[in-house]
């Protein structure tokens, strides 16, 4: 991670490239005529060629590549694990290291707001037909984008009272701030897409509409049946990232607060726990560092800021009169190992779970309780699509921003053959 900027919650952590500094990076790009980071994209943002813009100058063409391919291109210029994907893919990484490729992404869509460049148009003359998105997170705004870009009239559903879903309610500022998904969020409502919030949405509430995408994301809490589960002070770390965002600095995280997990939700967690004042913070996971799912340069962060990481070790109990008071661990791998932390919060970064979606559509669920459909977003109830997390079971942004983009395909494909114009 490069360096950080400043400590506090709302401010961004990691300071991008200026303007010398982004063409000084963009010059050590090869150029390399089968361009692999761009294979490695899975939203196709095609960083071969926004880099080469970049290269020759033509920062508005860079910003236009990003943009065209990825709606969300100043959001995934924060928290696309470039490190397994285009970059690790990068061919200077067999001469000495990757093309910063994610810092060089920031560096056009913050000259598309610097300069207020507008890049992407929907056409004059609407579509009859009309469609619903439900929810407003990155597989929803992909797909709506994608839908308002070929003429359709588009309508976001959305529960909350602010667009974004996890990258407004589940992401720490200090890694996205809020103002770069608002900024991406205004490319969408740019389109001409309307959002209504405040809508808990049931399936009479789409019967209405053409085609209907759903993108709800994981909002079920998932805590570990262990004792002392229902303590005071014990979350699941959908909820206490969200209160910490809707709060900001009234929230009150705690002075010694244990995070359980291993992936990006539990630095994020614990990131949150120390901006807003947590003496003490501590992240243990049950497997070994190498083990993590989560980007190892948050962790890095994670370090910087003084917070604890303990491996090897699962919860066994929440101990506490009423509230949190003592979290107690076992070894994962070795019965024998216990451990003790004292705590008056503990969060459980260990996933999270679908909610009710039959009430939305008359769709089938896998056991899990996700939505079964195909890679096209095609699920077993005509008319309806669905996309991201709610089908996958939760993984990137990036990776959501392809599944909206993908089944915005199928919708159009099966709009036209619905003779539904």
């Amino acid at each position: 991670m490069s360096k950080v900027v400043e400590a506090k919650y709302t401010a961004e952590a990691v300071c991008g490239f200026s303007h010398r500094t982004a063409m000084e990076e963009a010059a050590r790009c090869l150029l390399c005529h089968d361009a692999p980071c761009s294979q490695s994209c899975p939203a196709g943002t095609d960083p071969a060629k926004f880099i080469r813009s970049i290269r020759f100058r033509n920062v508005k063409g860079a910003a236009e590549t990003i943009r065209e391919n990825n709606v969300l291109g100043g959001t995934c210029a924060r928290v696309c694990p470039y490190d397994k994907l285009c970059e690790e893919a990068c061919s200077r990484c067999g001469i000495d290291r990757p093309i910063e490729i994610g810092k060089l992404q920031r560096y056009a869509i913050d000259q598309e707001k610097t300069f207020g460049m507008k890049i992407l148009n929907a056409p004059d003359e609407k579509k009859a037909a009309k469609v619903a998105c439900v929810g407003a997170g990155p597989a929803s705004l992909a797909c709506a984008a994608e839908l308002a870009k070929a003429g359709y009239q588009v309508t976001i559903l959305e529960r909350e009272a602010k667009a974004g879903g996890v990258l407004t309610y589940g992401i720490v500022p200090s890694r996205l701030p809020q103002a770069v998904v608002d900024h991406d969020i205004a490319q969408v409502e740019g389109l001409g897409v309307k959002f209504e919030f405040g809508k808990e949405v049931k399936e009479a509430d789409v019967a209405d509409y053409d085609a209907v995408f759903i993108g709800a994301g994981l909002w079920g809490i998932r805590i570990p049946d262990i004792e002392g589960k229902d303590l005071k002070g014990v979350y699941a770390a959908a909820d206490f990232l969200k209160e910490a965002r809707t709060k900001g600095e009234g929230f009150d995280p705690g002075k010694k607060v244990v995070v359980v997990g291993g992936g990006d939700v539990t630095v994020d967690c614990a990131v949150t726990a120390k901006l807003l004042g947590a003496d003490d913070v501590k992240i243990v996971y049950r497997r070994t560092l190498e083990e993590a799912p989560g980007n190892m340069s948050e962790f890095q962060y994670a370090l910087e800021l003084g917070i604890g990481i303990t491996t090897g070790m699962a919860p066994a109990a929440v101990k506490g009169n009423g509230k949190v008071e003592t979290a107690v661990f076992k070894g994962f791998r070795d019965d024998a190992a216990q451990m003790q932390v004292s705590a008056d919060t503990i969060v459980f970064a260990t996933g999270q779970g679908p909610q009710d979606m039959t009430k939305i559509a008359p769709v089938k669920v896998t056991e899990k309780g996700t939505i079964d459909a195909g890679e096209d977003g095609i699920t077993s109830a005509d008319k309806y699509f669905a996309a991201g997390d709610i089908v996958n079971g939760g993984k990137t942004v990036v990776e959501a921003v392809a599944a909206g983009k993908d089944a915005a395909a199928s919708m159009i494909a099966y709009l036209e053959k619905k003779g539904v114009k």
